[in-house]
């Protein structure tokens, strides 16, 4: 899949593919994302969710501008107990898929 970005905006993290393919599968579903929520993580061609670098960071930075949950790999660094975010770790990208519901 070629995902063009409005405005010509240039994505070179990997940790976006979870986030690009949460927005095309809730369009697809007909239903919108959780604001309050971030998805990161890259994605393999076979569909299954890889760790992203830095993870700690971006939940402490997610947190700080006020998302409460993360759907996230499930492999990786561990996580601090003193995060504040409600974690989802899931492992390929049916599981998102299967978490939005039927395709319209």
């Amino acid at each position: 899949v070629y995902l063009n970005v409005a405005g010509g905006l240039r994505i070179v993290e990997p940790a976006a593919d979870l986030a690009a393919a949460a927005a095309l599968l809730a369009s697809l579903s007909n239903r919108a994302l959780d604001p309050k929520q971030i998805h990161f993580g890259e994605i393999s061609l076979s569909g299954a969710v890889r760790a992203a670098p830095h993870t700690g960071l971006r939940l402490k930075e997610a947190a700080k501008l006020g998302f409460s949950e993360a759907v996230m790999p499930a492999g990786g660094e561990a996580v601090s107990e003193a995060n504040r975010l409600e974690l989802r770790r899931i492992s390929h990208l049916k599981e998102l898929a299967e978490a939005l519901g039927p395709c319209d």
